[in-house]
């Protein structure tokens, strides 16, 4: 693929993630993308079949623009403890999002497409990052940073609560201290203390 398609199949993705922002996916058709990307019909499907396609690319995207925002925060002499807690706020900003979030239309997508186990995505995400929380515990543990008898059980754990969270943020709603509350829950069931919380990266609520 030539650096000019390239460009053209990078362009209608951020497009198509404004709109399944704004719509879900249930109610995004190819011609609302069309639209939005000012393109021929043809143009679209020269490099897409259909919205599900369209719409497993801008996960993918989405994915890997917040991996690189994560590795980029951070710190070269950060602990286990730091990162973890950087984590964590991450995924408060993502709950606390009101707009420009794709939550609802991942949801939408699952439940319409029920890929199989192999397929999908959302499974294998959740399966990777519950690996990457254990081995943080268990690198934690070892420093004596964090008190775990079960790091891949805790891990899961962890993801659970956050997918519940994520949720409960797009039906009953959820408040920086609710998402406060259920942070430190987390931090002080491996034996991390409030006090060890830093500024800025711990904000309490405010």
């Amino acid at each position: 693929m030539g650096e000019k398609s390239v460009q053209k199949k990078k362009l209608i993705l951020e497009t198509a993630r404004k709109v399944f922002m704004e719509k879900g996916f249930k109610k995004v058709t190819m011609k609302d993308i069309v639209e939005a990307c000012g393109i021929s019909r043809g143009g679209l499907y020269l490099y897409f079949d259909s919205t599900s396609q369209i719409f497993l690319e801008v996960m993918k995207l989405e994915r890997e623009e917040a991996d690189d925002v994560f590795s980029l925060s951070i710190k070269e002499d950060a602990t286990a403890a730091d990162i973890l807690l950087l984590f964590l706020m991450e995924q408060k900003k993502e709950l606390l999002r009101k707009n420009n979030t794709l939550t609802q239309a991942v949801y939408e997508f699952y439940f319409e497409n029920q890929p199989a186990k192999k397929d999908n995505m959302l499974k294998k995400q959740f399966d990777s990052a519950v690996k990457i929380i254990e081995r943080l515990i268990q690198a934690g543990t070892d420093t004596g940073e964090f008190i775990c008898d079960d790091c891949k059980g805790t891990a899961r754990n962890i993801m659970f609560v956050l997918e519940g969270l994520k949720i409960s943020a797009q039906t009953i709603g959820i408040t920086a201290e609710a998402a406060d509350r259920e942070i430190l829950f987390i931090l002080r069931s491996l034996g991390v203390q409030d006090g060890d919380f830093e500024e800025p990266a711990w904000d309490g609520g405010r």
